[in-house]
């Protein structure tokens, strides 16, 4: 029986103490954002601000949407995407700290855009996504309340592509801050984060043993990067597959087998996508893929994976395990798909790390510090975190593992900006 009213929508309040346990456990890796809790608390730089979040409703997502009101905000929070609501969590965050909350795991389509409505409901001045859905959603169907808002931010690079879409078609109304592209983000967040949970979702989906597996991965950016890192690290060979000429030659560099989709869609064994688009694996790569196969999506969104190509393709479906289908192919083979092609780090397990997800969400916290200071002074469009809250997650980050870097001298700092220096 779900609970639901104007407070939230979520599967039991009585899993409310357990996801108060787990959500202070994550406290503990995330101390970046438990600084900027005590100073929001101190100074109420959010004080009066409306804000809607739509994001993966997880332990460390609740540190920072608690953060965000202990500064003050008045904030609502839905799931960015059905499969990765964890269940007690929402209701801690409705029955113990007081913030509405609209998310199951596994809500279908309709319960899932029902719920971003009702986050919109609450006339947010700060929009703050994961994927993009909250805004496109606000843009193309309650334009009626574009004139709230003041700016948003966005946390991964899908919602960073179409919101930059959005603004090459000049259809953004309002300023929103690449959270994704800061280099505390994409650099530990996706790499890291990603590259461990992703192995991670895959082996408690499946159990299987990593080493000596022929695992193809598509994508080569900061996420395919870790998670070819990752399966590496535990004794698998890695195949990459890229689009992007430099890219690819990276991972040549990096040690990797690179080579067409087409032709690693024939040998390999566990197919991971992270290309944040559309059918990576598509019919063509179905069909001469070898009996067996594990696939399993590491993008945002359910796309990357022709899971229709797939159904159409075979003659029946069951599940051997939770979070695996299984579909038997008309010709005998057998394909395995995991966690419905969806996210599987949190479809299957509990996303990102929490050490990692501190240096991420304290740049949404500070992004939309930098947002109310700065009211007014940003036209529509996607901006970049700014260099100095970047810097400044870092060298909190460091501070918090007890380690100590240099400075730049005066003399280092005038030889860096002076081109009158020479041999």
């Amino acid at each position: 029986m779900t609970s639901r009213s104007s407070t939230g929508h979520v599967k039991d309040l009585s899993l409310s103490q357990e996801g108060v346990n787990r959500i202070e456990w994550a406290g503990r890796e995330m101390p970046v954002v438990g600084l900027i809790r005590e100073r929001f608390m101190r100074e109420k730089p959010l004080a009066g601000v409306r804000m809607a979040a739509c994001l993966h409703v997880t332990t460390e997502t609740a540190n920072l949407v608690i953060a965000l009101k202990d500064g003050g905000a008045d904030v609502v929070v839905c799931a960015s995407n059905p499969l990765s609501t964890q269940d007690d969590v929402a209701a801690a965050l409705v029955h113990e700290y007081g913030i509405p909350t609209f998310s199951i795991k596994g809500e279908d389509d309709e319960t899932y855009y029902s719920h971003i409505s009702a986050v919109l409901d609450h006339q947010p001045n700060i929009t703050m996504d994961d994927g993009a859905d909250l805004v496109s959603t606000l843009h193309r169907e309650r334009s009626e309340l574009l004139r709230h808002v003041i700016g948003g931010t966005e946390e991964t690079t899908t919602g960073v592509i179409r919101l930059t879409a959005m603004a090459k078609d000049e259809k953004l109304a309002y300023p929103i801050i690449a959270v994704n592209e800061a280099e505390t983000k994409h650099f530990f967040d996706n790499r890291y984060g990603t590259g461990q949970s992703t192995l991670d979702g895959i082996t408690r989906a499946t159990n299987i043993l990593w080493a000596g597996r022929r695992v193809v991965v598509s994508g080569y950016g900061w996420c395919g990067r870790g998670i070819s890192a990752r399966a590496r690290g535990m004794g698998s060979h890695v195949i990459v597959t890229e689009v992007n000429p430099v890219r690819a030659l990276e991972a040549v560099m990096d040690g990797f087998t690179v080579m067409s989709s087409i032709e690693a869609a024939a040998v390999g064994e566990v197919f991971i996508t992270a290309t944040g688009g559309y059918h990576a694996i598509g019919r063509d790569h179905l069909e001469v893929m070898p009996h067996g196969a594990i696939l399993s999506n590491s993008g945002h969104f359910n796309v990357e994976i022709d899971l229709n190509a797939l159904e159409e393709m075979s003659t029946g479906k069951r599940k051997p395990r939770e979070f695996v289908d299984e579909y038997q192919i008309s010709d005998g083979r057998k394909i395995y798909v995991l966690g419905e092609g969806r996210l599987i780090n949190l479809a299957a397990a509990e996303g990102h790390p929490s050490a990692v997800m501190d240096m991420s969400f304290a740049n949404q916290a500070l992004g939309a510090e930098h947002i109310v200071k700065n009211h007014g002074q940003l036209g529509p469009g996607v901006y970049p975190v700014p260099e100095d809250i970047d810097a400044e997650v870092g060298r909190l980050k460091l501070a918090s593992l007890g380690i100590k870097i240099d400075t730049l001298t005066p003399e280092q700092q005038n030889y860096q900006e002076s081109w009158e220096f020479g041999t």
